[in-house]
């Protein structure tokens, strides 16, 4: 495919809202000129609403989901299987983004996938070290380890100045889920 002469590696982090959402503008953008998206998503496999929007994409943005995040609220390390599951999707991530088809790679929740021992720092540094010149790559997730930054040409931290979680207001679809 090829649209872009030079593409870029995108780090979206932080502790506020909108890191998925700031990823998922940029495919659409991308859409709207022609171009096409490879979007995997970590840690969930809810059918969160973002999803069933893509899917209206069909054609231009890609969406494929791997590992849960259940282990993270029973406080668990994450079962082997799952381990093996999003190392599968990362392969299939590098597959998509050498393929030749894909302007846009995203790997939604990876950076957090590090932090909760899903993925490795090196798995995500491999991911950037196999990039195609013509090929932009956007990491989303918490808790980006200062490697991915430093490779990174371009790092938003979402920083949470105040949220009404914080007062019992739940996930509402539509808008957070």
């Amino acid at each position: 495919m090829g649209m872009l002469e030079k593409g870029f590696i995108h780090v979206y982090t932080g502790n506020g809202k909108g890191k998925t959402t700031s990823a998922i503008g940029l495919a659409i953008r991308a859409a709207g000129a022609g171009m096409k998206t490879y979007f995997i998503q970590f840690m969930k496999d809810y059918p969160y609403s973002e999803i069933e929007a893509l899917k209206m994409y069909s054609g231009k943005i890609t969406v494929e989901q791997y590992c849960g995040d259940e282990f993270v609220l029973k406080r668990e390390l994450p079962a082997k299987s799952l381990i093996d599951e999003a190392k599968r999707g990362l392969n299939r991530a590098i597959s998509a983004m050498q393929s030749g088809e894909y302007d846009l790679v995203i790997l939604d929740e990876a950076l957090v996938s590090i932090y909760f021992k899903l993925l490795t720092t090196e798995d995500i540094l491999n991911v950037i070290n196999r990039k195609p010149e013509t090929v932009e790559l956007i990491l989303t997730g918490r808790y980006c380890p200062q490697e991915i930054i430093d490779k990174a040409d371009l790092v938003t931290e979402m920083k949470e100045i105040k949220h009404y979680y914080t007062q019992g207001i739940k996930s509402r679809k539509g808008i957070e889920s």
